[in-house]
């Protein structure tokens, strides 16, 4: 058998640091916040944290514009506190993944300003400009993943620059092989600091070719990734990671493939992408089919099964909660949150845990556009009113798929303020936090924290849970998630039953133990079985 990479082996965690940890109560999280939950961390099991931004930015869009890539934000700290973070992690066996947003900046960058000062500027082809079309007229209909059109008009010269984010986060211009370059050596200050690699936001983008209205995996892509390999962290042991919306298996295998020299993997979408309208926006809610997911993830499964690795989430700092979305954070809260950790890390990849997802936190129900601090969202809720929608019907959107959901302050204890800070939060905190925290999982056995926790150990302790082949289990009712994974002479059994109803199940007839199961129920080998609701289990058989 092949020997593992590290970052094959592991589990990572994705801190989002504005909402983890307040240790200088002024109500935003910080570095020396995540430092004193480090020992949280190693507890939990995992093996890396990815960082999302802490550098020096003017936070349009929460630190993804940023304005000098090679400076803390003073929110967060200092340099070398951050130093501090990467050498305490190390001595708990925790690597640090930095969030590496080069799709675009801010436009505060210095490059920015300067590339704005006048068409003959050094700067200016580090960013993509077009002359307007007509008089005020944007080159063409490219859109802004915010809303509203991808070009903003520049009045100092009479051009529109791209942005296909928020206007504040200009499109940086990869064509340019000097810009490419200034990215590489920023890239290697942050690997010489020690850390093990990066995460890298809408990456998919660098090679767009706008006049074509290409965005997503344009045709020199993969030459840039290939280039940026060899100039950092190709000769390293690093974790790579690309954020790739627009991603087939094949496109990912082209990524990942070692052979490549590419990335470690990808974050890929399409699960994620299920409960929405097909052909309308993320906002457009369609019930979750649970024959898609499982041929979504099956797929994805058996295409990178021998060329190429997956990465498997639920939640990120993008996303509305799991449990919220797909499972029931009513009743049966800790049944279905339990049973969707079951079904993702037992799978093939590296698992990818969000702050507060292994305690089961929940999406934050919001009554007014006033609660809401993301600029999606709030841009969301104004073109739709304009369209026409209601209130009612545009804030339950929001509630489903809102980034807000994500981003509310981690709940540590029953404080005010959930142990999170003694200062007014910069986000509202979820009021569930009473019930729903970090010290009341620790005390309880029986808490999600402690089936994450055992998904963790098995995989470190099981080379099939890394290794093992996939195989999805046809012919069983169409809301049970079950799936074998087999290594030599080894097979591991997961069952899921994903619904609120119960169904019925056909035990194997070899049980030899039980690794894990969400209900106290006796499993008897070669017997009809009836799975409670958001009932699961692991067997090794």
């Amino acid at each position: 058998m092949k020997k593992a990479k590290w970052w094959q082996e592991i589990v990572m965690y994705q801190i989002y640091p504005r909402s983890f940890q307040d240790s200088n109560n002024d109500g935003i999280g910080d570095i020396l916040g995540i430092i004193s939950r480090l020992d949280y961390l190693k507890k939990l099991g995992i093996g890396g944290i990815w960082l999302s931004p802490v550098y020096q930015s003017p936070n349009d869009d929460n630190g993804y514009d940023i304005s000098n890539y090679e400076e803390i934000l003073s929110e967060f700290g200092t340099m070398a506190q951050m130093e501090l973070l990467i050498s305490e992690a190390k001595k708990r066996d925790i690597q640090i993944i930095m969030d590496l947003v080069v799709n675009h900046t801010s436009d505060e960058h210095p490059w920015f300003i300067e590339a704005r000062k006048s068409v003959d500027n050094p700067y200016r082809d580090y960013y993509i400009w077009r002359k307007a079309k007509s008089e005020q007229e944007a080159p063409n209909a490219l859109a802004s993943a915010f809303g509203g059109s991808a070009w903003e008009f520049d009045t100092t010269s009479e051009q529109y620059y791209l942005h296909l984010f928020s206007k504040k986060q200009p499109d940086l211009n990869w064509e340019n092989e000097q810009l490419r370059h200034a990215i590489y050596q920023m890239m290697n200050f942050w690997i010489a600091k020690g850390i093990a690699g990066f995460r890298m936001d809408v990456i998919d983008l660098i090679g767009k070719i706008p006049d074509q209205m290409i965005t997503s995996n344009g045709p020199q892509l993969h030459h840039y990734l290939k280039e940026m390999n060899k100039a950092t962290f190709g000769d390293k042991d690093l974790l790579t990671v690309g954020e790739t919306w627009g991603a087939t298996p094949e496109i990912a295998k082209a990524y990942s493939s070692p052979d490549n020299h590419e990335l470690s993997m990808v974050f890929q979408f399409e699960h994620i992408s299920l409960d929405e309208i097909p052909g309308q926006s993320k906002w457009d809610l369609a019930p979750l089919s649970i024959p898609k997911l499982k041929n979504v993830f099956n797929k994805w499964q058996v295409t990178l099964e021998n060329d190429g690795w997956n990465s498997l989430f639920w939640n990120n700092h993008d996303l509305p909660r799991i449990v919220s979305r797909w499972g029931d954070d009513g009743k049966y809260r800790v049944e279905s949150a339990k049973m969707l950790a079951m079904i993702l890390h037992m799978m093939k990849g590296t698992p990818y845990i969000y702050q507060g997802e292994e305690i089961g936190m929940t999406n934050r129900v919001i009554t007014d556009i006033a609660e809401v601090d993301d600029i999606e969202s709030i841009n969301f809720y104004d073109e739709r009113l304009a369209q026409g929608f209601s209130h009612e019907e545009i804030i339950n959107a929001i509630n489903a798929k809102g980034r807000d959901n994500a981003r509310t302050p981690m709940q540590w204890n029953q404080t005010e303020n959930a142990g999170f800070t003694t200062f007014k939060p910069w986000i509202a905190i979820n009021p569930n936090y009473k019930e729903i925290n970090v010290e009341a999982a620790l005390l309880d056995k029986n808490s999600i924290f402690y089936t994450y926790q055992a998904l963790i150990r098995l995989r470190k302790m099981k080379p099939i849970v890394v290794f093992g082949k996939f195989q999805l289990i046809e012919n069983v009712a169409e809301d049970i998630f079950a799936y074998k994974r087999t290594l030599n002479d080894e097979c591991l059994l997961v069952v899921a039953n994903f619904s609120k109803n119960e169904n019925r199940f056909t035990l194997p007839k070899h049980i030899q133990k039980v690794l894990l199961h969400n209900y106290n129920r006796e499993l008897i080998s070669d017997s009809s079985y009836t799975l409670k609701p958001y009932e699961s289990f692991i067997l090794e058989l």
